[in-house]
């Protein structure tokens, strides 16, 4: 029989040839139909496994950055092509704000904006240089936009080291004259395609003398023609070196770099001024000769709207103050205006405020017959601590006369009114004295004069009011009679940075001046605003909570709102704390410094203080539902020195407890009217409302507590009273602190003084130790040194 044929479609076989083996895992297969070629074996691909898988191939790579790249391109293709360089913007006419009061009704109008235009010819060489250092030093060279700039910018933006638009002059420029100062992406997109049309349209002096007469420099002056006039009253052709720095610093901080309307920043203008003339130096448009013999030269007054005269200008200022620091609107934008802005400012509680400042100093200056009484200023404001609202601001007589802001400024030490955080802060943290005490306000402390502090790494021994001595004190009589021995001891006890902690989160800022933990912080020798203490105060009025105070109930702008910031409350330091705290200075009201606040007709608890060389005098004081901080400062109204109110209202001394205090009762009355008087709810510290132990017998060494030593006579170059006038420790550690001439073992009060009735009777209806010594059997904790019982007795009002 003969072999079948093979099927259609198959080739012959050899028989011979041997099969070829089969693979190790051959690919599954159809079999081929009748007729149909079968297909050539291909290469399997391997299949990726595990992390593998989510690694893409270099061929996906390579296509997604070109794809990206394409469409990159495409954008800025059809972005230049389809943005136009617009016509100048709205803010060529810039609008005023109005400002209301919190019930509707105008508080005022701001004025109209300065703006006056200049060709670059009249801009001095020198002028035009130290604007670019400030601002962009390689203007002429660089193209109109730096991406990497903006890149860097925008890193830094994010990683939490400041907000920086790495715009350049010509972005810069392009946003003020063309577009507007509002921070979206559409924006931003514009400002890039219209600054790369413009730097290829036009000059770079074009661009320049533009960005020159558009950008904005304060004191509503736009243009740098209009800012020569604000603050040199003169031509931009005429401007200086040191001042074209000047002015130049301005555009990095307009408002907050004017060293006149804010003297507490200062520091912060002189090294951006710094900053500016070193650019100069570093592109050789200024020798180092011509640098090192700079001046800085002092701008003018600020010479305010006639529309912000009295109190409104005060107002307006702190107002936008507050919008700018907390990014709500930026300064520019704010100075273009158009902005509905309804305040927290209560009217009635605003005219209260002024008419209790009239009638109870002001219209008992006499500068003819008391020369002190010229340098006499106010400041005072009032917060409902519920709420963290400012329903009233006292900055001074007239804006239009007194520019400077007295509620807000920062140059004048807030004196023994810091002593209350101190106290606040050693029972939040349960602190004890040296020999292990509780500290409590019936706590035994040694109330000599100039007692060394026990504890401290350098010596520190302060001086109390008149160089007296109380002996053994309790806390409570120390709080009423403003004892520093006895703070500066306790705040070595309760650790420096503790009680600054403290004070921060009662709402101190941390960046205060002379803010340093160490023991003279007690004394008051940082130079906090009135306005600061009175949020510090107020938290200790809502027992312990802190509320960011605020100046606006809202802002629109056309129909639309601007979303103001949170402000959550927050439990600064226990109820417990605070409300034991309020406890001690309900008695320096009743009993204490502060007796003249008791014509309020309120239950109310404050604290006295007066600064270095009696410079300022302050009253900080609260009812349950009312805050007010009351301060009356020397200033030399020419040359804006500080000055010492010795002699002022014919009084030999200005305190804490006469006329701020007297103010303080008298707005409190009007500004409460006829509601019904609160009393204080308060949890107290346990043992805080329990009488003291008995003094310790004779012999007894212990740290917290003395015999009591004779008085250390006065320096002999002291102020009034034997107070020293150049010791004012500003600076120490946790365990001690010096004096600012290098006296390591005390010296003068830090703040002049600290409203110390002076004794003229019996410590406890004895002997008074600054006399000479005590009697036995006194006791220390009813006796005033008047001789009069803490249950009822006062002591003389100062």
């Amino acid at each position: 029989m003969s072999d079948p044929s093979p099927r259609p479609g198959w080739s012959p076989r050899d028989p011979d040839t041997p099969h070829p083996p089969p693979p190790h895992h051959p690919p599954p297969h159809r079999r081929s139909a009748p007729g149909e070629q079968a297909a050539p074996d291909r290469p399997v691909r391997r299949q990726r496994t595990g992390w593998r898988r989510f690694v893409p191939t270099w061929r996906v790579v390579v296509g997604t950055v070109l794809f990206v790249a394409l469409v990159i391109g495409a954008c800025l293709v059809a972005g230049y092509l389809l943005v136009n360089i617009p016509p100048a913007n709205a803010a060529a006419t810039a609008q005023s704000n109005l400002y209301l009061y919190s019930d509707g009704s105008q508080l005022a109008r701001d004025g109209e904006v300065n703006r006056v235009n200049a060709p670059l010819s009249q801009v001095p060489r020198t002028v035009q240089e130290a604007v670019l250092a400030a601002e962009d030093r390689d203007f002429y060279s660089e193209r109109a936009v730096d991406p990497k700039a903006m890149v860097r910018a925008a890193w830094n933006t994010a990683t939490g080291k400041g907000t920086q638009s790495g715009s350049t002059i010509t972005q810069q420029y392009v946003k003020n004259y063309y577009l507007g100062q509002e921070q979206t992406i559409k924006r931003k997109v514009k400002e890039f395609f219209i600054a790369i049309k413009l730097g290829r349209e036009k000059s770079k002096d074009y661009i320049l003398e533009g960005y020159l007469n558009t950008s904005y420099f304060g004191r509503n002056a736009y243009g740098i023609q209009a800012a020569a006039q604000a603050y040199y009253g003169k031509d931009v052709s005429d401007l200086t070196t040191a001042e074209g720095a000047y002015l130049a610093t301005l555009l990095n901080s307009p408002s907050a770099f004017d060293v006149v309307a804010h003297p507490q920043n200062r520091d912060r203008a002189l090294a951006r001024w710094n900053y500016v003339l070193d650019g100069m130096v570093k592109k050789k448009w200024l020798t180092p000769a011509e640098r090192a013999a700079t001046r800085f030269p002092e701008p003018g007054k600020v010479r305010p709207a006639a529309g912000l005269s009295g109190q409104r200008g005060y107002l307006v200022e702190a107002i936008k103050d507050y919008i700018v620091e907390n990014e709500i609107v930026d300064d520019r934008s704010l100075a273009e205006g158009g902005y509905r802005i309804t305040t927290t400012i209560d009217k009635a509680r605003q005219n209260d405020f002024v008419t209790a400042v009239e009638q109870q100093m002001l219209s008992r200056l006499d500068p003819a017959s008391h020369p002190a009484d010229r340098v006499v200023r106010a400041g005072g404001a009032s917060i409902d601590p519920l709420t963290g609202k400012v329903v009233a601001l006292y900055g001074g007589v007239d804006y239009t006369k007194q520019y400077v802001n007295n509620a807000t400024r920062h140059d004048y030490q807030v004196a023994s009114t810091f002593k209350p955080f101190v106290f606040a802060s050693a029972v939040d943290n349960d602190s004890r004295t040296q020999d292990g005490r509780l500290i409590t306000p019936n706590t035994l402390y040694n109330g000599d004069n100039r007692r060394p502090v026990a504890g401290s790494r350098i010596p520190y021994a302060p001086e109390n009011e008149d160089q007296r001595s109380y002996g053994p004190i309790t806390v409570r009589t120390a709080t009423d009679l403003s004892v520093n021995s006895v703070f500066a001891q306790m705040v070595v006890d309760v650790g420096t940075q503790k009680v600054k902690r403290t004070a921060v989160a009662l709402g101190i800022p941390e960046n205060t001046p002379n803010f340093d933990a160490g023991p003279a912080m007690a004394l008051g020798t940082l130079q906090a605003s009135v306005l600061d203490m009175t949020v510090a105060y107020a938290t200790l009025a809502d027992h312990g909570r802190y509320t960011p105070y605020t100046f606006l109930e809202k802002i629109t702008k056309g129909s639309d709102g601007i979303p103001l910031p949170e402000r959550t409350p927050t439990q600064a330091i226990s109820r417990e704390a605070a409300d034991t705290t309020t406890s001690v200075l309900i008695g320096v009201v009743d009993n204490g410094t502060g007796t003249a606040a008791l014509a309020a007709g309120r239950p109310a608890a404050g604290k006295t203080g007066t600064g270095e060389l009696d410079r300022s005098a302050w009253f900080a004081g609260y009812t349950p539902g009312l805050v007010t901080v009351v301060a009356m400062m020397g200033q030399d109204p020419d040359t804006g020195t500080l000055k010492s109110l010795y002699g002022a209202l014919g009084e030999p001394r200005i305190g804490g407890g006469g006329y701020p205090a007297r103010i303080w009762a008298a707005y409190t009355k009007a500004a409460l009217g006829d509601s019904d008087p609160l009393d204080f709810e308060l949890d107290l510290q346990p043992g805080a409302d329990r009488r003291p132990p008995p003094p310790p017998p004779p012999g007894h060494e212990s740290p917290g507590v003395r015999p009591p030593s004779p008085p250390t006579p006065g320096d002999t170059d002291g102020g009034p009273g034997g107070t020293p006038t150049d010791s004012a420790p500003t600076d120490g550690d946790d365990t001690g602190g010096g004096d600012t001439n290098g006296n390591d073992t005390g010296g003068g009060t830090p703040t002049g003084r600290d409203d110390t009735p002076p004794p003229d009777g019996g410590d406890t209806g004895g002997g008074n130790p600054a006399n000479g010594g005590r009697t036995s059997g006194g006791n220390p904790t009813g006796g005033r040194p008047d001789g009069a019982t803490a249950e009822g007795g006062r002591p003389p009002e100062r």
